[in-house]
């Protein structure tokens, strides 16, 4: 047998040879050598077990295949031995090592197999996209791209993952925003009801502020949606014109001339003279139905933060006493052993644990008073027990927790609407409201001294706000079927007493008024005609809006062709005969008479108060769009993670080094992302190229 070697080459056989020249390129050839057996047969033989294989035979070329499977799939019986249990492992291939990058010696076959760049660029783009995504989704710096940690677990799973420069991933990220944008302002355009706006105020440790404008609308499917829509930067938040720029701009941007109904503004933007000029503004935007009627002028969730203050702060002596015994029960594993057998032997029924509360979330103070007040033997006793305990609350300051926690908890049962999985709509917080201003009122004016003063501050204050809010929260809880106007003349029957039936006169007002605004709306615009040397406004009903008008108690005017016509010398006298004529019919009841005057649902727990009016907008056509957009209005506006939370919401030094742009771009898609306006898919995946190559 000769001896093997890597350069001997028949010389009979030349186009075998450049076969067998190509083919040593493959990465067989790294475990097996090439022996010259005669002028007519060549073999291989593995490096490992010696054993040896056909390859080229005469005229026929055996290839590499059965070569490759030797070593890849194992067969090979020399391989690295387990030292402790003695079996044979197979051989593992070396890794691919890269071949020279010069075209000329590469072969054919080979360089289609490596070239990927067409696929490589569509993985590179889906990663590029994830990487945005994850960084909207998670808040995190768009430097993360650049830190060590971020590169070295992307190089591990993709090693020719490229370098994102920042310029590129915030690219990524607002272009993923605009896509977004579109979907949204898609959807807004196509709904036939109002948006209403919410305000909330950013502060920052400069001199700026921004502010967050949420919508809130019903879209054709009867889901109520909320989304944050623009982040404003105000240069001079102080300033009394200052909200009038970020609620134009996004008006603008969102074309909402024709379509806002409400605004909600956070306590932020208390100033008088802020409020006017906004209310004036809106008021010349939608002055048919808006009229500054429904500005609401303070966000339920502070409110009811400031109250929760209000009454902490009136036994601020006595919380402390408490915080102070639950951190020295919960921070010392000896203490907390001595609390739980003391409580064992005392047999103190309470399953409640105690809890060190966080100073800026109300609700965790509320938490640990509660299990203080039921854990209030043991606290009584410990100092017999443990000569380190040296707290003394008094069974006087025992009870100033117990009647604490009673009014806390009425206020957490009203901010527990804002916790939920989705946003409520606006009949939900008529419920919680009239009861806390019912409760205020008589505590306010209670025999208990400690009561009147636990609760004077806190009356003042949601009575300011009610008068306020009222109107709003009525008109919505009468568009609930279960409740019209009878649970509005109830509870202020029970507030009010013998004064109850001006605050009914002014809701019954203030819903007629609002559904008249809605018929005149709905009704066909009249256009101006020329006759011969006269003008004329001429009102086409279509034949599809006929029955809708006559629904609502208006009768069509007779006139040949369905035409009115009046003369237009008065232009604003022309327009007072044209609403006498679709107004002043005696025989007929309005829509909203008919709702009235209909029995309520019998209550149940889980009603769908827009599935219901979606059901029934062709039996109430204008009614059902007024409800649509009263619902909807937003009466706080704090988001889901701050409802508890007494500190001002500020943006930290990151965020305010943003660009503007930048920075809405972030914050919105997150939201919307989170919101599930549309989940971005780009339009090949991983799995689709993977099919394709298979």
């Amino acid at each position: 047998m000769a001896n093997p070697t890597n350069n001997s080459e028949p010389s009979n056989v030349d186009s075998k040879m450049n076969t067998k020249r190509r083919k040593k390129k493959s990465i067989v050839w790294e475990h097996f050598t090439i022996e010259t057996i005669d002028a007519g047969c060549t073999r291989a033989r593995c490096m490992q077990c010696k054993k040896s294989f056909a390859y080229i035979s005469g005229s026929k070329l055996a290839g590499t295949s059965h070569l490759k499977r030797h070593i890849s799939l194992g067969i090979c019986p020399v391989g690295r031995t387990n030292e402790k249990s003695g079996q044979i492992v197979p051989f593992t291939p070396l890794p691919t090592i890269n071949v020279s990058q010069d075209d000329n010696i590469l072969p054919r076959k080979r360089q289609r197999k490596t070239s990927v760049s067409t696929n490589g660029s569509f993985y590179q783009d889906y990663w590029q996209q994830d990487i945005a995504k994850m960084i909207i989704m998670h808040e995190y710096p768009l430097n993360i791209v650049e830190c060590p940690a971020f590169l070295n677990c992307v190089k591990s799973l993709q090693p020719n993952f490229p370098v994102l420069p920042l310029d590129a991933i915030e690219r990524d990220c607002v272009g993923l925003y605009r896509r977004e944008r579109q979907t949204l302002l898609n959807l807004i355009s196509s709904i036939q009801g109002q948006v209403n706006l919410s305000l909330d105020m950013w502060a920052t440790d400069q001199s700026v502020g921004y502010v967050f404008i949420t919508g809130q609308f019903i879209d054709d499917d009867w889901k109520l949606r909320r989304m944050i829509l623009s982040v404003v930067l105000l240069p001079f938040p102080d300033s009394e014109s200052a909200l009038n720029h970020a609620v134009l701009s996004c008006v603008a941007d969102w074309n909402l001339e024709s379509k806002l109904l409400a605004v909600t503004l956070d306590e932020t933007f208390a100033n008088k003279a802020v409020r006017n000029n906004l209310r004036h503004l809106l008021s010349v935007k939608n002055p048919l139905i808006f009229d500054g009627k429904f500005l609401i002028g303070s966000c339920y969730a502070r409110v009811l933060c400031h109250l929760a203050q209000d009454a902490l702060g009136v036994v601020s002596e006595a919380v402390k006493k408490v915080r102070d015994s639950v951190k020295y029960v919960v921070t010392v594993k000896s203490c907390q052993d001595r609390f739980n057998d003391l409580r064992l032997q005392l047999q103190v029924p309470s399953a409640k644990n105690l809890v060190l509360d966080d100073q800026n979330q109300w609700n965790t103070t509320y938490h640990m008073l509660v299990a203080s007040c039921e854990l209030k033997e043991v606290f009584s006793c410990l100092d017999t027990f443990d000569s380190n305990y040296q707290i003394t609350i008094t069974m006087d300051e025992w009870k100033q927790m117990e009647i604490l926690c009673t009014f806390l908890k009425l206020l957490l049962d009203a901010a527990d609407l804002l916790t939920g999985p989705t946003y409520p709509t606006a009949n939900a917080f008529f419920h919680e409201a009239w009861k806390i201003q019912l409760e205020l009122k008589h505590a306010s004016v209670s025999d208990d001294m400690f009561i009147r003063r636990l609760t004077k501050s806190m009356h003042e204050r949601f009575d300011k706000y009610w008068k306020d809010c009222f109107l709003v929260f009525s008109i919505a809880v009468v568009m609930d079927p279960r409740f019209k106007m009878r649970l509005v003349e109830f509870s202020f029957s029970r507030i009010y007493g013998e004064d109850a039936d001006h605050w009914n006169k002014a809701v019954s007002e203030g819903v007629h008024e609002l559904f008249l605004d809605y018929v005149v709306q709905m009704l066909p615009p009249p256009t101006f005609v020329v006759n011969g040397n006269e003008g004329f406004l001429k009102t086409e009903i279509p034949k599809e809006d006929e029955e809708t008008i006559l629904h609502c108690g208006f009768v069509k005017t007779e006139a040949p062709e369905n035409e009115i016509f009046l003369s237009t010398s008065d232009e604003l006298s022309d327009f007072d005969v044209y609403i006498s004529g679709v107004t002043n019919h005696q025989n007929t009841r309005l829509e909203l008479d008919q709702y009235l005057e209909e029995s309520v649902l019998p209550r149940m727990q889980e009603f769908d108060v827009l599935g219901w009016w979606r059901s029934n907008r062709k039996k109430y056509p204008t009614l059902s769009k007024m409800a649509s957009d009263i619902l909807s209005i937003p009466v706080s506006t704090s988001f889901q993670d701050s409802v508890f939370d007494i500190r001002c919401r500020k943006m930290d030094r990151y965020q305010c080094s943003l660009k503007p742009s930048t920075l809405e771009a972030l914050v919105c898609a997150k939201d919307w992302l989170q919101n599930g306006i549309s989940d971005y898919s780009p339009s090949i995946s991983p799995k689709s190229i993977l099919k394709t190559k298979l």
